[in-house]
């Protein structure tokens, strides 16, 4: 035991005392607040500043209601064939041509887009959802309704999202809030095991080909090696996980009180979780009435928090030791890292399998059996757990995920150290797979 101590203190001192380490643990909080910074500024500035002026060149005898312009879409209905608008678009200050040819109200077709540049994909959907309301307004009027009985059809709704506890108790809950949590956790989670895995690797590989691996396994056999440098580095990945939340949040807090504009930030909250994330979320009407950071205050207030930030630190602690005894392995099977691609790709594929099916599936069906099934394998569970847990998981899901989890990194441990105790002192030799399996069948 002692000697594991003495290697997982060897590897955590010689890597937090590099420049490397502390130039990243101080430039990464900085980077992902410029980063959200600038998300954020270019999605206000482009809702605000997007201004399109559309030509409508309509044969179209049926439809007679006119296509209303919009705060950032304006439309031109011009007396002029689409021939000689073609010939001078771009002159008249038009920026597209909408061509609409006669068709069925029923079953409208032919309808064209037409401009200098290619319209991008909310451009095309806005003017389809524009011309498809002025078919259907047009239809209601037909039907006998009047313009300010068609103005009293629309309305504005305000959800307010409550969580029913085991006693019946009601809970206010945000479902941006909560996607935003989840999300963020599971990307982190992804993160660090791939970043931390790969040191593992790289270590065991900087070490075998410069033979100081010889001289330690004199002293230490293989599984106190593996193991005393995958907890050490595990300690290096908790150290700059710590540091970067102190300094995210306080970078976050002053950046947010001192240049973000509470209007604007509104606007653009569901604009960017929608980008980072895939869903679609409405800012209720208690966003603007206490601002966004009020909000985010009182949706994550009933979040148990403690618990997210403790289940977090064991799935990173599971999910990293499970990975990165598969990356010692290899590591210790190569003699460089440009021998690597045919190992890695197979651990890669189901922990990048696990991130992205944790975006799109767990974040729409977090109860589903998809994310269910997700969350206890522990191949995918470090990263599809930590997406579903800000929704609500089941108490025995969290503890059966959490022992499954424990017992895959006891096999893969188990399995890596017969790869690892053999692979550690072979040189000059290309290692296949079928290379790999032999050795894990060797005796001792």
């Amino acid at each position: 035991m002692n000697k594991i101590l003495l290697i997982i203190q060897r590897e955590y001192l010689s890597r937090v005392r590099k420049k490397s380490f502390i130039v990243m643990t101080l430039l990464t909080p900085i980077v992902v607040a410029t980063f959200y910074g600038l998300l954020i500024y270019f999605s206000i500035q482009g809702a605000s500043s997007t201004n399109n002026k559309i030509a409508v060149v309509s044969e179209n005898k049926t439809l007679t209601e006119k296509l209303a312009s919009t705060k950032n879409t304006s439309y031109v209905y011009v007396n002029k064939s689409l021939a000689e608008m073609k010939s001078s678009l771009g002159k008249d200050g038009f920026d597209y041509i909408l061509y609409l040819p006669e068709f069925d109200l029923d079953a409208p077709t032919g309808i064209q887009l037409l401009g200098n540049k290619q319209a991008g994909l909310s451009m095309n959907s806005k003017v389809v959802d524009d011309v498809e309301n002025t078919i259907r307004i047009q239809k209601l009027k037909a039907s006998g309704i009047a313009q300010e009985d068609l103005d009293k059809l629309k309305s504005s709704v305000n959800i307010d999202n409550k969580k029913i506890d085991e006693t019946g108790k009601e809970e206010d809950s945000s479902a941006g809030a909560t996607t935003i949590i989840g999300s963020a956790a599971g990307i982190l989670m992804f993160m660090f095991i791939l970043i931390y895995g790969i040191q593992v690797m790289r270590g065991v590989i900087e070490e075998k080909t410069s033979r100081i691996i010889e001289v330690m396994i004199s002293s230490v056999k293989p599984f106190q090696l593996m193991m005393g440098k995958i907890i050490g580095i595990a300690l290096v990945g908790l150290t700059q996980f710590v540091l970067w939340i102190i300094l995210s949040a306080s970078i976050s807090t002053v950046a947010v009180k001192a240049f973000v504009d509470k209007k604007d930030l509104q606007q653009s909250t569901a604009a960017v979780i929608k980008a980072k994330t895939g869903t679609a979320v409405t800012v209720d009407k208690q966003v603007s009435e206490d601002g966004p950071i009020a909000y985010v205050q009182k949706s994550i207030a009933n979040l148990d928090l403690t618990k997210i930030l403790l289940v977090f630190l064991f799935f990173f602690i599971g999910g990293y030791l499970f990975y990165s005894a598969l990356y010692a392995a290899i590591g210790s099977a190569v003699d460089s890292e440009t021998e690597t691609q045919q190992f890695i790709m197979p651990v890669m594929m189901p922990l990048t399998l696990g991130y992205v099916l944790s975006l799109s599936v767990v974040t729409n069906d977090p109860y589903g059996t998809i994310a269910f099934w997700l969350s206890m394998i522990p191949f995918t569970s470090p990263i599809a757990m930590m997406v579903r847990l800000p929704y609500g998981v089941p108490d025995w899901q969290l503890a059966l995920s959490m022992a499954l989890l424990v017992v895959g990194f006891i096999g893969t441990v188990w399995i890596a150290s017969r790869i690892y105790r053999v692979g550690i002192l072979m040189y000059g030799k290309k290692t296949s797979l079928k290379e790999m399996i032999k050795w894990f069948t060797y005796k001792n």
